[in-house]
């Protein structure tokens, strides 16, 4: 099992009374990128696979090895290359008519995050939460050969105190397990979740976490922003960004 954090700043657990003991831990996909739905389109755009027939692929295969669809990429259990021709496969099958020559199905993350920019006023929202005196963690569901994507795509975000990567500690979101791990590697006993997903929200609630269900910037921001009891950017009033301390957290055993 493996956690990261910051080498030259690892997290010295808070005391139980302090205010700004709250660790805040972030989504990466539809919170810190662009939402799943954008996603989702400009992907069919640069392929024509559309987002349904994707999904039905994506699905398929998770079926045929009995995991949800995700979970073979996102436990690290089978390489993106196998999964991307499984999806191929499978999208064949179904579709057989339909033109794959513009889709790097094998090199999936090439296609999904390369060239992706950030959510700029997330990026935002972590660097005030950070500011404010609460650490700062990132918590997905991802996938091996995605880490140098996702840490391009955060950087504009600045260091994080913890990452907790499903496929390098082997469980994903919504396994309470995950955030069992997180807290382990939390600089605070209290925490707070923003994700994109309802069930995540609603695990980590059961772990004792609060939660942000994100459904867009500013709700997220405001809602955030409520529970910290700090004021936070939201759409139109994002501040100039400063300096990034680092957009790497060193790997730690």
């Amino acid at each position: 099992m493996t956690t990261t954090r910051d080498d030259h700043h690892a997290p010295v657990r808070a005391p139980e009374d302090d205010a700004s003991a709250t660790t805040v831990w972030f989504d990466f996909g539809g919170v810190l990128t662009p939402t799943m739905d954008e996603l989702y389109a400009r992907y069919a755009e640069e392929t024509g696979i559309s987002p349904e027939r994707l999904r039905r692929a994506v699905a398929d295969v998770g079926a045929d090895l009995g995991m949800h669809p995700l979970a073979p990429l996102e436990l690290g259990r089978i390489s993106e290359a196998e999964w991307g021709a499984r999806v191929r496969a499978a999208l064949r099958a179904r579709h057989p008519d339909l033109d794959l020559g513009a889709a790097r199905l094998e090199r999936f993350g090439e296609q999904w995050l390369g060239g992706r920019t950030g959510n700029p006023v997330m990026a935002a929202v972590v660097r005030a939460v950070r500011a404010a005196g609460h650490p700062v963690g990132l918590l997905t569901n991802n996938v091996p050969e995605w880490e140098g994507h996702w840490r391009r795509i955060t950087a504009p975000a600045g260091r994080f105190d913890a990452v907790v990567d499903s496929c390098r500690v082997g469980v994903r979101k919504p396994d309470p397990a995950v955030f069992r791990i997180a807290a382990a590697a939390s600089p605070t006993a209290r925490h707070v979740l923003v994700d994109d997903l309802t069930e995540n929200c609603a695990a980590a609630a059961a772990e004792g976490w609060r939660t942000v269900r994100f459904r867009d910037d500013a709700q997220a921001s405001r809602e955030l922003s409520a529970l910290l009891g700090i004021p936070l950017p939201g759409p139109g009033t994002l501040p100039a960004p400063g300096p990034v301390t680092s957009g790497r957290a060193a790997r730690t055993p």
